[in-house]
């Protein structure tokens, strides 16, 4: 039996998922298996791999697969994926959202608001090659906008503290994914010790 390397997904939009695969890289018939295993399954229209940068891309029909992620260890033996654990954001963001659909669901211009708001974030994404989204834009445009109003002249503790309150929940944000690479860094350079 051949050893399933670790995968993490990198980005996910419904139809779309980029996957890393640290372990692997560089290992172009490894990546290459894992292209054929999956050209297979029906409803993926398109598999991208790039050894050099470990990744795998892989275009789906949504209707198909409305849970990738949770499948793909039923369609080939290369590699699991494991899901990073929940933020505080993430929970809190998943609770907006399971909020905003329920009122969507009864209310025609709650669901445009809904739509309307989904649209931008994914274009706000797709122009900023996924490194900035509405969780990112929105605190800063509120910070921005409260500076303007308040001022410079008004007391400084008001500002500095709202300053200080995004510049650390935007770390906070960009945390886990740092240690994400770094342990997953750690973990390739010990396997290329060992080997």
């Amino acid at each position: 039996m051949t050893k399933k390397h670790k995968a993490t997904i990198a980005h996910h939009v419904p139809g779309r998922m980029r996957l890393k695969i640290p372990g692997g890289k560089g290992n172009e018939v490894l990546f290459e298996e894992i292209r054929q295993s999956l050209a297979i399954v029906p409803g993926i229209h398109e598999i991208i791999v790039n050894p050099a940068t470990s990744s795998v891309t892989v275009h789906y029909a949504v209707e198909a697969h409305p849970e990738l992620h949770l499948s793909l260890g039923q369609h080939q033996d290369h590699f699991e994926v494991h899901t990073p654990p929940s933020t505080k954001l993430d929970d809190m963001t998943h609770m907006v959202e399971a909020e905003a659909e329920f009122l969507a669901e009864h209310s025609h211009s709650a669901r445009a608001v809904v739509n309307f708001c989904r649209q931008l974030d994914r274009e706000v994404k797709k122009a900023t090659g996924n490194s900035v989204d509405l969780k990112v834009l929105v605190p800063l445009g509120l910070a921005v906008v409260t500076f303007v109003e308040i001022g410079a002249a008004a007391a400084t503790p008001v500002w500095v503290t709202i300053g200080l309150f995004s510049i650390n929940h935007f770390i906070e944000l960009q945390a886990h994914q740092a240690r994400q690479r770094r342990d997953d860094e750690t973990q390739s350079s010990s396997s290329r010790t060992e080997a």
